[in-house]
C-alpha cells in the first residue's frame, strides 16, 4: 500500500501527450498511448523505411519480452502466453482447440460483450454444443448466477472478469471452483482490467485468459493475448497454426517443414503476424511502463476519482449504475440519467463540452486513468449539472 500512496504523489500526467481542451474519461474505450510508446512505434517505423537495420531475432525477441512482462503482470509463466490481435483471436484459439462433444453447454451471461456471441453461437451448429445465456437474479451478474446455472453437461463458463456495461467485477475463484468441481473450465475476458487493476492467474484459478490491448494495456489496436493455464496447453485439439510458431523457425536459412510441429508453449496460438514490429514496439514500452507504474496505482487513483464522482452526482438527476462498493467493481464507474432519452442527451452535451466518456448499453461509463485527475471530475460534473 506504501507504494501505491508513494505513486499517487507521481505527477503521472506528464508521461502522456496533452489532450487538446478534452477531459478524457474513456480508457474503457481506446486508453491513450503514452509518450514513451508512440516514440517506441515511431522508431519500428524506421525499421521498414530502413529494413537492413532490422537483426533476425527481433521478430522473436519482441514478442518474448512481451510474454515475460505479461507474465509478471497477471503472475503468470511466459510460456503460458499468446500474442494475439485481440480478445476475439483468442477466444476463437480456445473454440476451436477444445475438443467438444455433441450436448456439451457453455454458459455465458446476458449483456456480454458481443465476442461471447459471435465465437460461441457458431459453435452450436458446428459442434452440436448449446449456448446457455443467463440473466441476472438481481441487479449485476455474480458468481452465484453462474454457479446456479450450472448443469451435468456444462463444459465451459465464459464471461467478463469486469463487465464492459457496467464495470461490475465478477468473484472469479468461486466461479472456477464450482466449474472444476465437475471438471467444467472457466474462461475470462479481463480487456477492461487487465493493466487497470492486479491481477493473478493463481487466485483467479480460471483456466484461459483473453485480452484486448488497447485498452487498460494501453496499447495499439490489433494487440492482445491469450493465457492457458499450462496443463491445458497440450491437450489441446491440434488445428492450423502461426509458421512462425513452428518449432525451428526461428532459424530462417532453413525454414521448409514437411511435417510442422508447433511450439510446446502457448506461443503456438500467436496471432499472424506476431512479427509486426509496429504493434509490437508499442505493445512492448507500454507494457514495460505499466509495470513500472503498477496497476495498484492504477486502481487506487481510479477508485479515488469515481468515488468523487459518485459522492458529488445529483441525485435527482442521476442513478449509479455501478456496485457502489469498490470492491465489487473494476477500475471504472458508470451512471445514467432518469431515463434513457435524458442519458442519452447527456452523453450529447458532454461529448460537446469536450467531456469524453462512452454511452454503453444505457449507462455513461466514466473511466480514468493516471492522467486524469479531480479537474476532470469536477468538469464532468459541471456539464451534468447546468
Amino acid at each position: 500500500m506504501s507504494t501505491a500512496t508513494s505513486s499517487l504523489r507521481t505527477d503521472w500526467r506528464q508521461e502522456w501527450f496533452e489532450f487538446e481542451d478534452a477531459a478524457y474519461l474513456n480508457v474503457a474505450g481506446n486508453g491513450p498511448m503514452p509518450k514513451v510508446s508512440l516514440r517506441a512505434a515511431q522508431g519500428a517505423l524506421e525499421w521498414k523505411k530502413f529494413p537492413q537495420r532490422i537483426p533476425e531475432t527481433a521478430y522473436f525477441e519482441t514478442p518474448d519480452r512481451i510474454r515475460a512482462t505479461l507474465a509478471r503482470l497477471i503472475g503468470a509463466q511466459s510460456e503460458e502466453i499468446a500474442v494475439t490481435t485481440g480478445a476475439s483471436s483468442g477466444i476463437a484459439a480456445v473454440a476451436y482447440g477444445i475438443t467438444w462433444k455433441p450436448g456439451d453447454e457453455i454458459i455465458t451471461a446476458t449483456g456480454e460483450f458481443p465476442l461471447q456471441y459471435t465465437a460461441w453461437k457458431p459453435m452450436e451448429e458446428r459442434e452440436g454444443i448449446k449456448l446457455k445465456i443467463i440473466a441476472p437474479r438481481e441487479r449485476f451478474i455474480t458468481a452465484d448466477d453462474l454457479v446456479a446455472a450450472l448443469s451435468p453437461r456444462t463444459r465451459l463458463v465464459s464471461v467478463s472478469l469486469v463487465r464492459f456495461d457496467d464495470g461490475s467485477l465478477l468473484d472469479a475463484a468461486r466461479v472456477a471452483a464450482a466449474c472444476h468441481a465437475q471438471s467444467a473450465l472457466l474462461l475470462l475476458d479481463v480487456s477492461q482490467c487487465c493493466g487497470g487493476m492486479p491481477l493473478d492467474v493463481t487466485k483467479l484459478d480460471a483456466d484461459f485468459l483473453i485480452c484486448a490491448g488497447y485498452k487498460w494495456l494501453l496499447s495499439p489496436y490489433g494487440t492482445g493475448f491469450l493465457w492457458t493455464k499450462h496443463e491445458h496447453i497440450a491437450g489441446m485439439r491440434p488445428g492450423p497454426f502461426y509458421w512462425m510458431a513452428t518449432q525451428g523457425a526461428n532459424h530462417f536459412g532453413s525454414l521448409v517443414f514437411d511435417e510442422p510441429k508447433p511450439s510446446g508453449s502457448a506461443r503456438r496460438w500467436d496471432s499472424a503476424e506476431t512479427a509486426s514490429y509496429f504493434n509490437l514496439a508499442a505493445m512492448e514500452v507500454s507494457l514495460d511502463f505499466l509495470q513500472r507504474v503498477s496497476p495498484h496505482t492504477v486502481i487506487a487513483h481510479n477508485h479515488n476519482l469515481i468515488e468523487m464522482m459518485y459522492a458529488r452526482l445529483p441525485k435527482d438527476r442521476c442513478i449509479p449504475t455501478s456496485p457502489l462498493d469498490a470492491t465489487r467493481r473494476g477500475p471504472y464507474g458508470c451512471f445514467a440519467a432518469r431515463s434513457q432519452e435524458k442519458t442519452k442527451a447527456l452523453y450529447q452535451r458532454l461529448r460537446a463540452e469536450n467531456v469524453i466518456v462512452s454511452l454503453r448499453e444505457g449507462n455513461l461509463r466514466i473511466s480514468p486513468h493516471l492522467f486524469n485527475t479531480e479537474r476532470d471530475i469536477d468538469r464532468l460534473i459541471s456539464v451534468i449539472t447546468t
